[in-house]
């Protein structure tokens, strides 16, 4: 097509969406000016995880990291996978199981073979979760989907968690939610998942010392989803960390954290709120719909979603320009929802390893 197949960018922001999207459709991407306002400059290492993910499962290509001062020995030994599984920052590993995996079968993706297992929880600042993530080999392409009806909800499904606080704080979120959520629907159900000891952040060598500290990350939080008619799922995720001890001075007081039942109403609120702005996805997951909507086939998909999000806009620039996919946006003033189209770019799974 002629087109320019490497882009220069700059800045940390989507950092990880240019990346997936440039291994995706083999761009070679050179990304200039990583935080360079910043203290601390450079990679993060949740970023420098994915980089080691991506030069795990593709093939011809080269990662180098500059004046950072960081490095990615070809043959470094791997580091016992830890980290935070659920905070205020992103999707939590109960959303990714119960809402983002079930995206796939729309767009013609069997769920078989797809399995994800939370061995341990960790939460913010220490981290110390485990997860455990099953793919099946998808020998077909994506199929285009006309995705429009969000239908009616039907139930409401979650997990209150906690981890290294008391498990009474689960049964006080789940009270406070249900509170909200039975003046709508009588389909409700919360279960708990309280996690402790080892069970509750795994204590990693190179944690230890930092645990002596900062103690071992307690935290408690629900994921909440809603299950519509048409078999659409929205989720919302609420969490309560004690912040590190980078952001408390020495002067300052422990800061009052949110309590069980302010929580509770506050996750029920968000997804009531959710549900209200329509859409067959919730808004955290509109980045994801459009990505797969590009990646089809050369055929017409249609989606419709709730209010754009900055993220989501963002999303579409970056597609426009890694894979040359633009959307006809069409809002409808009666829902107040948009209808996305676009012709697939007819992305093949290429970029794997064959061992």
């Amino acid at each position: 097509m002629g087109r320019d197949k490497s882009r220069r960018l700059y800045g940390s922001r989507h950092f990880r969406q240019r990346l997936v999207l440039a291994t995706l459709t083999s761009t070679a991407v050179t990304i200039e000016d990583i935080r360079s306002g910043d203290a601390s400059p450079g990679l993060r290492p949740y970023e420098v995880s994915l980089l080691r993910l991506l030069d795990k499962i593709s093939d011809h290509h080269t990662i180098d990291l500059n004046e950072t001062g960081m490095d990615l020995p070809p043959n470094e030994a791997e580091v016992p996978a830890g980290g935070i599984t659920n905070d205020t920052k992103d999707p939590s590993v109960d959303t990714f199981r119960t809402t983002t995996l079930h995206m796939l079968k729309h767009f013609g993706v069997p769920l078989d073979g797809f399995d994800l297992n939370i061995d341990s929880r960790g939460s913010p600042p220490l981290g110390g979760g485990e997860v455990f993530l099953r793919v099946r080999n998808i020998n077909s392409t994506l199929t285009a989907a006309n995705w429009v009806d969000e239908g009616m909800v039907k139930r409401i499904r979650g997990v209150s968690f906690s981890t290294r606080v008391s498990p009474q704080l689960e049964n006080r979120i789940i009270y406070a939610a249900r509170g909200i959520f039975n003046r709508f629907i009588p389909d409700v159900h919360i279960h708990t998942d309280h996690r402790s000891g080892s069970a509750g952040g795994r204590n990693w060598p190179v944690l230890f010392i930092f645990s002596l500290i900062c103690g071992r990350s307690p935290g408690y939080g629900v994921s909440l989803v809603a299950e519509t008619t048409t078999g659409c799922l929205l989720s919302v995720d609420v969490t309560v960390s004690y912040p590190s001890v980078d952001e408390i001075n020495e002067e300052s007081e422990k800061p009052e954290l949110t309590s069980p039942e302010d929580l509770g109403v506050q996750a029920a609120s968000m997804l009531l709120e959710e549900v209200a702005q329509g859409g067959v996805v919730d808004s955290t997951h509109q980045g994801l719909l459009f990505i797969l909507c590009a990646l089809c086939p050369p055929d017409v998909s249609k989606v419709r979603v709730g209010q754009l999000t900055p993220y989501g806009i963002e999303t579409l620039r970056n597609i426009r320009d890694f894979l040359d996919v633009k959307f006809i946006i069409k809002p409808d003033p009666n829902s107040n929802t948009v209808t996305l189209k676009c012709v697939g770019a007819g992305v093949k799974n290429l970029a794997r390893k064959i061992s």
